[in-house]
């Protein structure tokens, strides 16, 4: 049996499976420098899914918008659950596969089978109080970045007035990183370590396992401390929706979270500045007009910083796409190559200012993700402050020599040299009692705490090798 190929040509869908396709690497250097190129070739030669090697393991990567909610959209189809995975069960997938310790650690992201929807129901009870701004957990939440935006600025501006910064390394990296330590009720800046160990992991690198047992051993002290005092932090508010959770399961359930406050917002704001200060008017003018979040939403349509989602898998031979997937086959949609399929891009009008919400960015579907909205709220903060802060920020190198890191889920900024000026602060209001007063003093760590801190010992080390 054939089917047509993207290109004229024809592909059997009776094929005898990924295996024999010789499927070509996806993480390469071009991938690295330009994505999109290689999401453009796959698209060119396979159709709107692909046969990829994932550093020495084949998979389907699903590249058009229409089958991404084909996929997204149906649980029972396209399970999620490692246990679903063929080749794992055969033995066939590397012990030291360097994406390994990311997926195997089988909490919210990852897990199928009936344990997913009880879960899922207390990841939102926990949430909730942090996601809905009525609440004084969202409001507090919302100060907290506040201050931390706040504290990081006013170290950058030790460097001077005006001058240039790396603002990934020195703001938008370290930001989320502070507030994750907030949502998990880490005391004073004792979860510094264990958050930058959560970078290690998600970047995949030679150093990933070693960080991983690190960080969860980390995490599963903190899940005992929740355990015998709970406090007003998400940890606590998970136990109280899921009493059944073990220490173990609560630790992994933490490690996601951290995952998606720290890299992936780090990026959306590192992205979002750029976007803004690199010229374009309609993205300057959307920002100028206090709508910081429709700003961020265009920039998710056209970099989105989760590249490529989690695994689901094939619960039996199903076409999608020129190809028959096998049961048990790996199937990786990519919300990145999605936006760019001309299904999805032919219909995203470039001048507006107001931009579709139909964008895949935080998934589809009943497993879209949770924290999207306390992701989008912390990201928001942080850049509104951030704007409100420089007089004056530009890039200090042009938008096409910025340096790019792609793991193999997500896509950001290796760093973000800026120039920049200082804004005076308004007067009679210093910028530290702006949230709200005495709030800010609330959130932050006693000062000698934070000079402690690792993290606070990296970004002072920046500042005084920039003089």
């Amino acid at each position: 049996m054939e089917s047509q190929r993207g290109d004229g040509g024809s592909v059997d869908l009776d094929g005898t499976g990924l295996e024999t396709l010789a499927p070509e690497p996806l993480l390469t250097r071009d991938y690295e420098v330009r994505p999109a190129l290689v999401y453009e070739r796959l698209r060119e030669r396979h159709g709107p899914v692909a046969p990829v090697d994932l550093l020495g393991v084949p998979a389907w990567l699903v590249l058009g918008y229409r089958e991404s909610l084909q996929v997204l959209q149906d649980d029972d189809g396209w399970p999620k659950g490692l246990e679903n995975w063929r080749a794992r069960t055969e033995g066939r997938v590397p012990s030291d596969w360097p994406l390994g310790p990311s997926l195997e650690v089988n909490h919210i992201l990852i897990q199928g089978g009936p344990g997913y929807r009880p879960l899922r129901t207390a990841w939102d009870v926990a949430l909730k109080p942090f996601q809905d701004p009525r609440h004084p957990q969202a409001k507090r939440l919302k100060a907290a970045v506040t201050a931390y935006a706040d504290e990081l600025i006013t170290l950058v501006g030790q460097g001077g007035a005006t001058g240039v910064a790396d603002l990934s390394a020195q703001f938008s990296r370290p930001l989320p990183l502070m507030v994750a330590s907030h949502l998990l009720g880490f005391p004073g800046s004792q979860g510094d370590d264990a958050l930058m160990d959560m970078w290690r992991v998600l970047d995949a690198g030679p150093d990933a396992e070693a960080a991983l047992e690190r960080l969860l051993a980390t995490l599963a002290e903190l899940a005992a401390l929740k355990l015998e005092k709970p406090g007003d932090d998400f940890p606590s508010y998970l136990l109280a929706a899921h009493p059944d959770l073990s220490l173990d399961q609560l630790a992994r359930e933490l490690f996601m979270l951290l995952g998606m406050t720290s890299d992936h917002v780090g990026i959306l704001i590192s992205n979002t500045v750029v976007e803004v200060i690199s010229g374009e008017g309609s993205v300057r003018a959307s920002l100028s007009a206090g709508m910081v979040r429709e700003s961020m939403n265009r920039v998710v349509m056209r970099k989105p910083p989760l590249v490529n989602f989690v695994p689901r898998f094939a619960a039996r031979d199903t076409q999608l796409g020129n190809y028959t997937i096998r049961a048990g086959d790996p199937v990786w949609v990519s919300p990145g190559a999605a936006h760019a399929d001309p299904l999805f891009a032919d219909h995203v009008a470039s001048g507006t200012t107001i931009s579709t919400r139909a964008h895949l960015s935080w998934g589809a579907g009943p497993r879209q993700c949770p924290a999207r909205e306390l992701a989008s709220a912390v990201a928001a903060a942080g850049v509104g402050r951030l704007f409100e802060r420089f007089d004056y920020l530009d890039l200090a190198l042009p938008a096409d020599q910025l340096p790019w890191r792609s793991s193999p889920f997500m896509r950001g900024l290796r760093s973000l040299p800026v120039r920049y000026e200082l804004a005076s602060a308004p007067p009679g209001r210093p910028w530290a009692d702006a949230p709200a007063p005495g709030v800010a003093e609330e959130v932050l760590p006693d000062p000698a705490a934070r000079q402690r801190s690792s993290l606070w010992r990296y970004l002072t080390g920046l500042i005084r090798g920039g003089r």
